[in-house]
């Protein structure tokens, strides 16, 4: 299949083609309690699949010092959860890490037992990179799908500027090894895809959305009363936050705009302190790790939403704030460009004066066209259904054609 098909054909390995319930293994380097885009994907995908009655385990770094195999409840789904001894990143604030040594020896007896249809690895950075090759030899198809990149990984390692991109293409090649055994390769956007074709030699790649729930986001009618700029995310340094704190400062004073950061990260202590030192520390707003439904509230309550990231690969919080009927005002980087269709603006990214001319062109609209605004957003998120993609991955791991 060239690099631009829009369709592949998966092999006979692996997978019955008939229509019984599936084994379904599903490898991860970060899953719940983490919150991050990958962790929640993998969430969302193991409970949609277990509620559509396949028989679903999870392979994953355990998220203390207490390892073992598990039932976990989530979101009202009992699943079985392969914690696999891991231990705190040094340079990260909460990443935990599997020794790659010993992922095989803890993984084999877990294929031999549940003995998966499918293994669907969503990294190849630990996990997935040791379990390929032994579901490979195993004849289990394996689906690949990448959330990550090595850029963002390599902010927490102690490389200086100039052997980055040394790194960065090792990194790729390393990968390219593992994905190379996979059946089917996917990332969440076409722009993610094209960029992984590059970065691993043209390797066919399946642009399939991450999805969402939209029935679990409230989108008020009209325009709020005020003007709150709402942020869903990791607290991180490839966020740009500081963008963002800046921006708020050079908003016009009439409009009394706040801004609301949802959720927990390393860099809250800074952002705190720049807030201070601009004066706002009135105006911004740190929830924290919230529950689900604070989360919702404060993305229901807002005027607009504001991604000032440069490294996003979809963007399920963006994709939350376009289920709750906000506009979206994002970084013109990655694939937050394709987020962006009449709902919002896109502004260069790291300019604090473009990102407050894009957000006060937002608070400034009029009434008429901020809903149309709003309308925008709730249209562009029906392409993104968690059902859509949930069905597209069952017929990949039946080895069927997808579209």
């Amino acid at each position: 299949m060239s690099d631009d098909a829009t369709t592949a054909t998966a092999g006979p390995t692996g997978a019955t083609g008939g229509r019984r319930p599936l084994r379904v293994l599903i490898a991860a380097d970060t899953f719940a309690p983490d919150v991050n885009g990958a962790a929640t994907f993998a969430e969302q995908l193991a409970v949609g699949l277990a509620e559509r009655g396949h028989d679903v385990q999870i392979v994953a770094p355990a998220a203390s010092r207490h390892y073992g195999t598990f039932d976990e409840e989530l979101h009202g789904v009992s699943l079985v959860v392969h914690r696999l001894k891991s231990y705190k990143w040094p340079l990260h604030a909460w990443l935990r890490f599997v020794w790659p040594w010993s992922v095989k020896k803890w993984t084999t007896p877990i294929l031999d037992a549940f003995q998966p249809d499918v293994l669907h690895i969503q990294s190849h950075i630990v996990v997935g990179r040791g379990m390929v090759p032994e579901a490979h030899a195993r004849g289990i198809r394996v689906i690949a799908t990448n959330h990550f990149m090595p850029e963002n990984l390599l902010e927490y390692t102690p490389f200086g500027k100039r052997t980055v991109p040394i790194a960065v293409k090792i990194a790729w090649n390393d990968a390219a090894k593992t994905y190379r055994l996979a059946d089917a390769i996917t990332t969440p956007t076409n722009l993610a895809a094209d960029y992984l074709r590059r970065a691993i030699a043209g390797q066919r790649v399946l642009a399939i959305s991450c999805g969402i729930d939209a029935t679990r986001y409230v989108a008020r009618e009209g325009r709020p009363v005020g003007n709150d700029i709402v942020f869903v995310g990791r607290v991180a340094p490839e966020k740009n936050l500081d963008v963002l704190v800046g921006a708020l400062a050079l908003l016009p004073s009439e409009l009394e705009a706040t801004l609301t950061i949802v959720g927990d990260g390393e860099m809250i202590p800074k952002l705190t302190q720049q807030a201070k030192d601009l004066g706002l520390e009135d105006r911004v707003r740190f929830l924290g790790f919230v529950s689900d439904e604070v989360k919702r509230q404060a993305l229901t309550n807002a005027t607009v939403f504001a991604m000032p990231s440069t490294a996003e690969l979809q963007s399920i919080a963006s994709l939350e704030g376009m289920a709750s009927g906000l506009p979206v005002v994002a970084a013109d980087s990655m694939a937050l460009p394709h987020l962006i269709d009449g709902n919002g603006y896109l502004f260069t990214p790291g300019d604090e004066r473009d990102l407050a001319a894009k957000l006060t062109a937002v608070l400034t609209a009029s009434d008429e066209d901020y809903v149309a605004m709003r309308e925008h957003s709730l249209t562009m998120i029906e392409a993104h259904d968690i059902n859509r993609t949930l069905s597209t991955f069952e017929a990949l791991y039946r080895g069927e054609p997808v579209a």
